[in-house]
């Protein structure tokens, strides 16, 4: 009798403790709007209309230099669900589903196991494996207020009002609350009518996802909670308009972030309310911030680093970021961002900015500045986006906020150049980038094994693979000797690398005509489909164009959309394939597969030449 009662005893001093310490804990609320740069008032935007979050600001802490890790939301919330670096782990590339290690988790499991109640309203898109465990709620209804009496919760909400696909259907100008006339416009876009109206069209949507934010913070209020709730405000990347999202410049990966602490929980605010700070911090670093903030163990697998809270770190010297492939077209650039300057490094240099995307091409903006470059009317800073990309881009941020200078041959910024071409050669190495890897390859590799494993395992020649990039990117004429040697290399990776240096010094690269018609006998389907590519470059035509074919019956997707992306570039001379397009189509009748969208656009435009 006596030992039950000192059992009922100590469990009830257990209890009473546990509830002690939950009652301690801050709530934490994330209110998410998708697609948006910083274009609110208080961040100076004079055409925004953000009363709520102007106001917010005041009571918060506003960072200036908040980035997300990818311009696009699947791999940049990848990112902020796991505290691990999309690249590192093979989630790079928009919508997969390529399965991370078992011990990478999504953050909001960690604050579940530790008695919060985790809510998500609604979206996820995680570019991975799904894991609904780590949440109590995620629905359309998902709340907080479904808690237990007392329970601390983690909330996130998000507004999808500001997406992109806001402004695929035009409102009529008569209906807009912003004047098309009085946008400023970047000096990159041309003003056509239909790059006016969107980007008013898109100021209206902005203006009502602030009301909508406006309306859960008065919620959190009325709910009594306000007081013992850490809210932050953020976008999951920039955008929207053509050359923001989806690109690595600062109207891409530069967004909105606004925290706010209670005086109850002042101590952990890194600065009073109202204060502006420039400290750099990436998506990679929120989830270790709001488990520091919580008090909960951050897991060593996270390569981000707490800004806030009893963990907090020393401050970051810079903000990497990433692009992959883009729904169905494919690409890969690389970035480093420190507070002055934006370095970028495009892995595909020969790809032009503007490969057509069908969901890009929705934005009635988009048409209008093809059609004004196919005319000859852009200016210099205009017509870049239609023209391929330097090897190099280096941005001053304070004298080019829209990135559109490239500094990376002027004499004068060589050394800010050497010093972030190395940050970012060693962050690929020291992130164990697997994004290297082609697609293909990459896609038939996470069949069997998790790529943040296969980094680790020892099979993935990292250093070499990096090295072969890096000078295939390069356009130096000087390594085509090299390059050659390459592409007899035993690693795959190596020779899709090499032979992509092909590709890149164009009929620079004609001794290696020979050595390249052996590649399209490759083991490894990622190179023969480069191979001919390289080929075709060379006026070559019959045996690539067959490759080509063949590969679109390939039972990887990834392998189709490669193949699909090279025939879109030569026209007419891709009719040979046309049989196999037609039955791909036949066999794969979605419209939302990235190999079927490349392929209708193929075949709808049989005879042109791409753009």
């Amino acid at each position: 009798m006596t030992t039950r009662i000192f059992l009922l005893l100590l469990l009830f001093l257990i209890v009473s403790k546990t509830n002690a310490q939950q009652k301690d804990k801050p709530n934490i609320l994330w209110i998410v709007s998708e697609d948006n740069s910083p274009f609110l008032g208080c961040y100076g935007d004079t055409f925004a209309t953000t009363p709520n979050l102007d106001k917010f600001a005041k009571q918060g802490i506003l960072y200036k230099n908040a980035f997300a890790t990818a311009p696009v939301c699947a791999p940049s919330r990848s990112t902020l669900i796991t505290g691990m670096y999309p690249p590192s782990m093979g989630t790079e590339h928009m919508r997969s589903s390529y399965p991370v290690p078992d011990y990478v988790k999504f953050f909001p499991r960690y604050f579940r196991e530790a008695g919060y109640y985790t809510t998500n309203n609604s979206k996820k898109d995680y570019n991975t494996t799904d894991q609904p465990e780590a949440w109590d709620e995620s629905s359309g209804k998902a709340t907080y207020k479904n808690r237990k009496a007392g329970q601390p919760f983690f909330a996130v909400f998000n507004l999808n009002v500001s997406h992109e696909s806001g402004i695929h259907t035009s409102v009529p100008t008569e209906k807009l609350k912003h004047d098309p006339e009085k946008v400023k416009l970047p000096p990159y876009h041309p003003a056509t009518p239909e790059m006016k109206h969107d980007w008013a069209q898109y100021y209206d949507k902005l203006e009502e996802m602030d009301r909508q934010a406006g309306a859960l913070l008065k919620e959190l209020e009325a709910e009594g909670l306000a007081k013992n709730t850490i809210v932050f405000y953020y976008s999951d990347n920039g955008g929207i308009l053509g050359r923001s999202k989806r690109f690595v410049y600062e109207s891409g990966l530069r967004v909105p972030l606004i925290i706010r602490f209670p005086e109850k929980y002042s101590g952990l605010a890194p600065n009073t309310p109202g204060t502006v700070t420039d400290r750099i911090v990436t998506f990679n670093d929120f989830a270790p911030s709001v488990l520091s903030l919580a008090g909960l163990e951050i897991p060593s697998h996270m390569q981000g680093k707490a800004f806030l809270g009893p963990k907090e770190v020393k401050e970051r010297t810079y903000a990497y970021g990433f692009r992959g492939r883009m729904d169905e077209r494919t690409d890969l650039s690389r970035t480093v961002r420190d507070k002055k300057f934006r370095y970028i490094r495009n892995y595909l240099p020969h790809k032009i900015y503007a490969q057509y995307l069908e969901y890009l091409w929705k934005a009635p903006s988009m048409p209008s500045w093809e059609a004004e470059f196919k005319a000859g009317r852009l200016n210099e800073d205009q017509k870049k986006f239609w023209q391929e990309k330097p090897s190099e881009e280096l941005f001053d941020i304070e004298n080019d906020p829209h990135n559109i200078h490239n500094l990376a041959a002027d004499p004068g910024y060589k050394n800010i150049l050497l010093k972030l071409r190395k940050a970012n050669h060693d962050w690929l190495i020291e992130s164990q980038d697997v994004g290297f890897i082609p697609e293909a390859l990459l896609s038939k590799i996470s069949e069997t094994t998790p790529l943040r494993d296969y980094a680790k395992s020892g099979k993935y020649e990292l250093n070499r693979v990096i090295e072969t990039a890096e000078i295939a990117s390069s356009r130096d004429k000087s390594q085509l000797r090299e390059l050659i040697k390459r592409l007899s290399d035993k690693d795959a990776v190596v020779r899709y690398w090499a032979v992509i240096g092909t590709i890149v010094l164009k009929n620079d690269a004609a001794p290696a005509k020979t050595k390249l018609n052996t590649l399209l006998n490759d083991q490894e389907v990622a190179v023969r489909i480069a191979a001919a590519e390289a080929l075709l470059a060379f006026g070559e035509t019959d045996q690539p164009v067959q490759t080509l074919s063949e590969a679109l019956k390939s039972d990887n997707q990834m392998a189709r959309v490669q193949a699909l992306n090279v025939l879109e570039t030569i026209g007419k001379k891709a009719q040979p394939a046309f049989e196999n397009l037609k039955l791909l189509l036949k066999e794969n009748p979605r419209d939302s597969d990235y190999d079927v969208r490349a392929a209708k656009k193929i075949l709808e435009t049989e005879v042109q030449p791409l753009r």
